[in-house]
């Protein structure tokens, strides 16, 4: 039939047999999302539109994060508006402050999203659950009304681009490392309307969050969404999590893509992408020594647990140096939670950083760490440009944790094979 899996996935939720990229379809959606900057103009278009309901108050998640706990009146009148929709609507998934998380890291972990679904969300990152086996792509705030009014959007089947993985990681490399690379190699627009997806052997080597990561940050690529293969590992992730019926597909073996790309892991170096594109890539190798004033450690895309472990593993029995701010932000409460009884706080505390409760602030210059004039921060977040964490003049070196952290104590770029 030559399709591969994003085909094969919109085929099914557009009750068709098969379809070719360019096609126009109309698919069923297993969930909208958004948060408390898209949902706000979503309820907006939504009345605006005339509708009354929601197509399902199971399948929609409202996740207030980005600029929670609010940061000022403008963000509480925001919040206020996703809560009072989501009262009203009697939405089962709305997480507010104290039991919220960064949507993208949060989700999965609820059990909310799964192999084989079709998902939208007003937020660019929400590609994060092709890491799954899903669709993910994300929408604007009017595409998210008209999913939440009726339970479908429409799509143009996109292209696709394979990405063949080989090989096995080397020290202090890890998935954030691969998307880096891969970005570095095709550009920021070299998947443009692309599905980005992943194969090979060494898919086996990457754990579930280096998987989210790398599908996270497949629209830095311009690509419509990332996909990887369902495998023992994302079957046990999902396990006692996913409510609904596990639907795995699979590429056609003459599945057609537009290019093959190979990455060899064991070929790849600790890599950091420079101001001011995430395709501005070199290997730490080659900018050791770069000054920093801040170091964010979180976001969607390098939150989670095995993302703080490895930076404490770094930080415990060290000392951020005199003139850095380090701060450390695990995605969800749980992840907070497992942080704090495994001690990964309190040694993030005793090397003198600020711990804070899930928020995506800094990462979008919303607040939790914004940054002046002629700042320069190294981050795990996902994106890089012009004035994205404060001042237009402020810079963003993006890197995985444990090269984050490495940084913080030295107060310059570099590996912890340097401390």
């Amino acid at each position: 039939m030559k399709m591969t899996m994003t085909q094969k996935i919109l085929a099914s939720h557009a009750g068709l047999e098969q379809v070719k990229p360019g096609d126009l379809i109309e698919a069923k959606l297993d969930l909208v999302l958004g948060n408390d900057v898209t949902t706000p103009v979503a309820v907006d278009e939504f009345r605006k539109a005339g509708f009354t309901k929601v197509f399902d108050k199971d399948k929609i998640a409202i996740v207030l994060d980005h600029y929670t706990p609010c940061k000022d009146i403008k963000s509480a009148q925001l919040c206020k508006k996703a809560r009072e929709f989501a009262i009203e609507h009697k939405i089962t998934n709305f997480f507010d402050v104290g039991k919220v998380g960064i949507e993208h890291a949060l989700l999965p972990e609820q059990g909310l999203v799964g192999p084989g679904d079709a998902i939208i969300g007003a937020d660019s990152h929400t590609c994060t659950y092709g890491a799954l086996g899903a669709f993910a792509t994300g929408i604007g705030s009017t595409d998210m009304a008209a999913g939440m009014a009726g339970g479908f959007s429409w799509f143009k089947v996109p292209a696709a681009i394979k990405v063949n993985l080989t090989g096995k990681f080397q020290p202090y490399v890890s998935g954030k490392d691969v998307i880096l690379h891969l970005i570095g190699l095709i550009g920021v627009d070299g998947a443009l309307y692309k599905s980005l997806e992943f194969t090979g052997e060494g898919v086996a080597e990457l754990s579930m969050d280096d998987r989210f990561t790398i599908a996270n940050m497949a629209i830095e690529a311009g690509a419509k969404n990332g996909i990887f293969p369902v495998d023992e590992k994302t079957l046990e992730y999902v396990k006692d999590r996913f409510k609904r019926e596990v639907k795995i597909f699979e590429a056609d073996e003459d599945a057609e893509y537009e290019s093959v790309v190979e990455i060899n892991l064991s070929e790849l170096k600790p890599t950091v992408s420079l101001p001011h594109l995430p395709s501005n890539t070199k290997t730490v190798d080659e900018v050791k020594g770069m000054h920093i004033d801040q170091v964010v450690i979180g976001s969607c895309t390098n939150g989670r647990i095995s993302d703080i472990r490895d930076a404490a593993s770094v930080l415990k029995g060290r000392k951020v140096a005199d003139h850095v701010r380090c701060i450390i932000i695990p995605a969800t409460q749980e992840i907070y939670k497992q942080a704090l009884q495994e001690g990964l706080l309190e040694a993030f505390i005793d090397a003198g950083c600020s711990v804070s409760t899930p928020t995506c602030g800094p990462c979008l210059g919303g607040h939790m760490g914004v940054m002046c004039e002629n700042e320069r921060a190294i981050a795990t977040t996902n994106r890089n440009f012009v004035g994205r964490m404060g001042h237009t003049s402020s810079e963003v070196v993006l890197a995985n944790p444990e090269i984050a952290a490495a940084s913080a104590v030295k107060g310059e770029i570099c590996t912890p094979a340097d401390l």
